[in-house]
């Protein structure tokens, strides 16, 4: 999953983004409120974690934009303003969550997990395509029970299709989820990992769970034939 920290503390930002990615997301980052909104506004991130005191930018600014753009990215506000009436604004506003600093890692990435897990339309952290199971949090995909040996960005593509299940996702649209802006667009890399990805499952199942759609990606079969 792809997440845009809009952040003017960059010693924040840059212990977010590296905890974050040890987590297993793909982070962009944006000091200025001005570049975080275009960012925004132009790609396709899965959560945006949005610091409200920008040096050019008031956040609260940033979020009204956003929604008023009919941009749904689910939107995590982090800020050191605990006031009520504060939270209360960045909510109505269309903010998803709201965390107060200082915070924890943990409890930021259980926040960014659960909101993305709620615009995805899921209640259960785990995400199951038939006998397949797909948990974000440990990271481990699995089916009918015995682990999938996978490397993380292959676990990043299946964790992505397995959440827009049952739909056709692009490679396009796999690439803009799973990988951050310093992504080459004409490398074979996201190929390859698909092919890997491709070939673990159908391994794992006896039968091809991620089919290939000439002409516009890739689908997840619930059962095998």
């Amino acid at each position: 999953m792809r997440i845009l920290i809009i952040e003017d503390n960059e010693l924040l930002s840059e212990q977010l983004k590296r905890g974050l990615e040890r987590s297993g997301f793909s982070v962009d980052t944006a000091a200025l409120g001005a570049d975080g909104e275009e960012k925004a506004y132009v790609s396709g991130y899965d959560a945006i974690l949005l610091d409200l005191n920008l040096p050019d930018k008031d956040g609260l600014e940033i979020l009204k934009f956003l929604r008023e753009s009919d941009v749904a990215t689910p939107i995590i506000i982090i800020t050191a303003r605990d006031e009520v009436e504060q939270r209360a604004l960045g909510l109505d506003l269309g903010a998803d969550d709201y965390i107060v600093k200082p915070f924890e890692l943990i409890e930021l990435r259980a926040r960014i997990q659960a909101v993305i897990r709620r615009f995805q339309g899921r209640t259960n952290p785990v995400i199951t395509v038939g006998e397949l199971t797909i948990n974000p949090k440990t990271r481990a995909a699995q089916y009918n029970g015995a682990a999938i040996a996978l490397k993380a960005k292959e676990f990043d593509i299946l964790e992505y299709i397995a959440g827009r299940y049952p739909d056709v996702v692009s490679t396009e649209d796999i690439a803009e989820h799973v990988y951050d802006e310093d992504y080459d667009p004409f490398s074979s890399v996201l190929r390859v990992h698909i092919a890997r990805l491709k070939k673990a499952l159908t391994a794992a199942a006896g039968a091809e769970l991620l089919q290939t759609i000439r002409g516009k990606g890739y689908v997840l079969c619930e059962k095998s034939e």
